[in-house]
Formats: C-alpha cells, sequence, structure tokens
C-alpha cells in the first residue's frame, strides 16, 4: 500500500464493506477531494448488490448546495485531457448521473464547444408525430447488471447533421457518480459500436469515484480486461478518489424483496416537451432552460397568492429562506439550473437563503448510514412504480419547488397536500 492509500471499514446491517482508497488533486485546487467530502453508505434494497455509496455532491439522495454541484462537474471535467480526437461524445448514465453528465459537457464545451451530449434513459419515447414521421428511434440498449433497473435505451437523432456527428464520433466520454467492475463500460461501447458508432479511438471513463482499481477477485485489473474486450480502443480513466472495495456478508442476512422498478415502459402520464437536454444527441444541453424558468415563475405567481416573480423578490429578500428544488428521476438538469439560477441571484443580492438541490428516485434504499429519512409515493410518470426522496423533512423547508416533466397534477397527493410544496409541471 503505497503512503497516500488509506483504509477503512464501513458496516452495514447485511455486511461489511473494506475500502482502499486514494485522493485524486484537482488541477487548481489546494487539496484534493476527501472521502468524507463525496462519500456516505447505505444498504440497497437489491439483492444484486447490497451496499450503496452515496454521493454528497451529486444531488441526488442527499440535498446539496447548487454551488457545490457546479465545482464537482468542473473539477471532474478538468481531468479530461485536452487535444482529444475529435468528434467527441459524453454520455451519461441514468438515472443517477444524467445531471452530472451534462455538468461535466458544459464545462467540457469550453474547451471542446462541438461535443454532443447524450444520456441513456429508461422511458421509451413516443416514436411517431401525429402526422406519423418517425421523430425518435431507438440508437440501441445495454444492460447495467448490477442496477435495480438494469435495462437502458439510448436514443439517436431526428437531425441528419447531428446524427452523422454522432456516428462518426472518435472519443467517448463516458460519465457516471461511480465504476465499480467496469462490466457498464464494456457494455455501452459494445452497444455504441454496433449500432454504428465504428470509429471510436478512445473511451475515457470519468467518474466522481471509482472503485475499479484492482478489484480483489479479478484475475487481471479492469482496465486489462476492458482492453481485451474492446480491442482497438485506447481507455483512459478520470476520477476524483479512486480505491477497491471487498465486500463481506454478514452471518444469515434477512432475505429482502425489491420493489419492481426494472421497466422502460412509457407511462400513462405523457412526457411533454421541455426541450432536449440530454435524452437526445445535443450540443447545448441548457435548451429549455428558458422557457421552464418561465413556467417556475408563473406557477410561484398563483401560489399562495404571491406577487409575480420579479428581481424585487430578490432585492427586497421578500423570498422564502429556506428553499430546496426537486427534480424527478432523469428530469433533474433544468432543475438544476434553476435552483442555481435561485442561489446566484440570492448570493448576488447578499441575501442569506439555504437552497440546495435534490431529486425523486426509483431506487430503494434502506433506513440508516448515510440515508436518515425516506418517503415513498406513486411516481409521475404513470408507471404505478413506487418513488422515493432521501434525507428530505418537508418541514425543514420554507419552500419546496418539485420540477416535473410530466402534468403538475401527475404528482402523487402526498405532495400536493403540503402547503409548502410547490409544483412546475411542463404544463404550466
Amino acid at each position: 500500500m503505497s503512503d497516500k492509500q488509506k483504509i477503512t471499514t464501513i458496516t452495514l446491517p447485511r455486511g461489511t464493506l473494506d475500502l482502499t482508497y486514494q485522493t485524486n488533486n484537482v488541477a487548481g485546487n489546494d487539496s484534493a477531494y476527501e472521502l468524507e467530502d463525496l462519500l456516505g453508505f447505505a444498504q440497497r434494497i437489491n439483492p444484486k448488490r447490497a451496499f450503496l455509496f452515496v454521493s454528497k455532491v451529486l444531488g441526488r439522495h442527499i440535498p446539496v448546495a447548487p454551488s457545490t454541484m457546479r465545482r464537482a462537474f468542473t473539477d471532474l471535467a478538468s481531468l479530461v485531457p485536452d487535444n482529444l480526437s475529435e468528434p467527441i461524445l459524453v454520455i451519461g448514465m441514468a438515472e443517477t448521473a444524467v445531471g452530472l453528465s451534462a455538468g461535466v459537457h458544459q464545462a467540457l464545451q469550453t474547451r471542446y464547444p462541438n461535443a454532443l451530449l447524450l444520456n441513456s434513459t429508461r422511458h421509451a419515447q413516443h416514436d411517431e408525430t401525429s402526422d406519423g414521421n418517425n421523430t425518435e428511434t431507438l440508437l440501441t440498449t445495454f444492460s447495467e447488471d448490477h442496477s435495480h433497473a438494469s435495462q437502458h435505451l439510448i436514443y439517436q437523432s431526428s437531425d441528419k447533421v447531428t446524427q452523422a456527428q454522432l456516428l462518426a464520433s472518435k472519443t467517448v466520454i463516458m460519465v457516471d457518480d461511480e465504476a465499480s467492475t467496469g462490466n457498464t463500460c464494456i457494455n455501452v461501447v459494445t452497444a455504441l459500436r454496433d449500432a454504428g458508432l465504428t470509429q471510436l479511438e478512445q473511451v475515457h471513463l470519468t467518474t466522481l469515484v471509482d472503485w475499479s482499481l484492482e478489484q480483489t477477485g479479478l484475475d487481471d485489473t479492469v482496465s486489462d480486461k476492458i482492453a481485451s474486450r474492446l480491442p482497438n480502443i485506447d481507455f483512459y480513466r478520470h476520477h476524483l478518489l479512486s480505491g477497491a472495495w471487498q465486500w463481506t456478508d454478514a452471518p444469515n442476512p434477512e432475505p429482502i424483496t425489491m420493489p419492481s422498478v426494472d421497466t422502460t415502459a412509457a407511462g400513462s402520464q405523457p412526457i411533454l416537451p421541455t426541450g432536449n437536454w440530454g435524452r437526445f444527441p445535443t450540443l447545448d444541453s441548457t435548451d429549455g432552460f428558458e422557457s421552464y424558468l418561465k413556467r417556475f415563475k408563473k406557477a410561484f405567481a398563483g401560489f399562495n397568492n404571491q406577487v409575480a416573480f420579479e428581481q424585487t423578490l430578490f432585492e427586497e429578500d421578500q423570498l422564502p429562506k429556506r428553499i430546496l428544488v426537486l427534480g424527478c428521476n432523469e428530469f433533474v438538469w433544468l432543475p438544476f439550473l434553476l435552483a442555481e439560477w435561485l442561489e446566484q441571484n440570492t448570493r448576488a443580492n447578499h441575501v442569506e437563503h439555504d437552497i440546495k438541490f435534490s431529486a425523486l428516485t426509483r431506487s430503494p434504499i434502506a433506513l440508516g448510514g448515510a440515508i436518515t429519512t425516506m418517503m415513498s409515493f406513486t411516481d409521475n410518470y404513470g408507471l404505478g412504480m413506487t418513488n422515493f426522496v432521501y434525507n428530505v423533512e418537508p418541514k425543514d423547508w420554507d419552500l419546496i419547488v418539485l420540477c416535473v416533466e410530466t402534468p403538475a397534477d401527475s404528482v402523487d397527493a402526498m405532495w400536493q397536500d403540503l402547503d409548502n410544496v410547490l409544483v412546475v409541471g411542463a404544463d404550466i
């Protein structure tokens, strides 16, 4: 073990997680991210893998200040080298990393302005318009074997120029919150090559934390495994923290039943237009934000008979002090930009506010460890599945802004019955 490596043990109800890890210096920062800066730990309700790395910078299971999230996006993007072969495709993994990928992509565009962003999805998109024209067609699918929802969809572009650029990609920057075995990366790149991305030269696995270094039980390193499975492609890894884990089951753990969340079907509620923020190939992930911001302002004006949302609300300190913005499943990037807009405007007017961002999720996690509270409710997509929000006590917030890409009345009555919740639907 090198001087930089550290060891810790995490005890969870279903077993023990032994970690060996080291931090990674980020250019321009005085110090590296430590384990406690990036992660907490919890127990999955999932027989495939009993533990969960709970990110403290992702805004998914723990509410986080938008500025903290933005710093992590930018720092991670800074690790990706210059002079990469173009065209470049940045691809993010649903649902956890779709906001992270957009943030990394946006930061990378200062160096690679023509890089495309594309996220996987578990929400099937309609294939035809009312006049029968094919608009959204699957490019490929792949499996994330350890996930609670293993099947992913990847859509192509209806724009011929964008689609041609996608197929001509020479560099893929795969963005995820964490990597463990490297299997998902192999599955994604194999699916992309089989779907027509035959000119790929490089793959850059870009994660907040990489646990795939010298995994116990593997004959070869993960890099060697990927190289053997993806011939003629150069493979690189970039991360804020790296290491390896070893899991030991507790004696006679109680059996668990995972909720049914593994579907890529379309629900009964329509997914309404919000712009293209990465579910289809795009150069501009902020497409749709101005329209969604207008929806928020309109909804706020009708919330508890509030006055119209104007700059004077910032200047005169009339906003609620504690504001939580919640994204929904994969619809997190535009809600994050809204939370960041609120944070930046309150700071610009020297007003003290506590503004955080988090999201609803289909991921089932047990209480304990980094998960202190859990609320469950019916999903707003009309799939009939249970959704969750973690580490959120509604009474702790003066205003909760719940952002969805479905109609506002699609959210569970639990949310609609809370006096401090403002639902911003895509139909407002």
